[in-house]
């Protein structure tokens, strides 16, 4: 069901009731990647990939990390550059992901979030919004927000 390239990764036992808690129904929660990073499925890689990587130091600059965490992060995302991206791009074969999950599968929690491997991010404060996979697929770079829990509906 996923797209060649996208790996889904089961997240630890506290982030795994944290967010049970926005989404009742859910049994599994996982990590959505490219390679070892999930920055792809929603924003494009720069050309540069020296432009990626002062963008993931400003944002763990930002988040109080420490240097090793930093050039761990960095690794990581290294490693989903030699992913080829499918035809249309990655958010675009996200939102077909989405969207066929919703119809299989029932309403889905997603939450897009910045997260390193020394601070956690709290769960959103406001209830998740409600949106039909048809809208997810009609924009497919706009209907997942930071920050935003989002329940996909079929």
């Amino acid at each position: 069901m996923l797209p060649p390239g996208l790996a889904a990764q089961p997240v630890d036992r506290a982030t795994h009731h944290r967010l049970v808690t926005l989404h009742p129904a859910a049994r599994t929660v996982v990590r959505l990647m490219v390679g070892a990073c999930s920055c792809d499925l929603v924003r494009a890689r720069h050309q540069d990939p020296r432009e990626d990587e002062r963008h993931h130091r400003e944002r763990h600059r930002r988040a109080a990390v420490g240097r090793e965490d930093v050039l761990a992060a960095l690794e990581r995302h290294r490693r989903g550059a030699g992913t080829p991206a499918p035809a249309g791009g990655w958010p675009r074969a996200l939102a077909a992901f989405v969207a066929e999950h919703a119809r299989n599968a029932g309403p889905t929690l997603y939450l897009l979030r910045f997260e390193t491997e020394t601070v956690g991010v709290p769960p959103p404060k406001e209830p998740p919004r409600r949106v039909r996979a048809a809208e997810v697929v009609r924009s497919p770079e706009t209907w997942l927000v930071e920050g935003v829990a989002v329940v996909v509906e079929r």
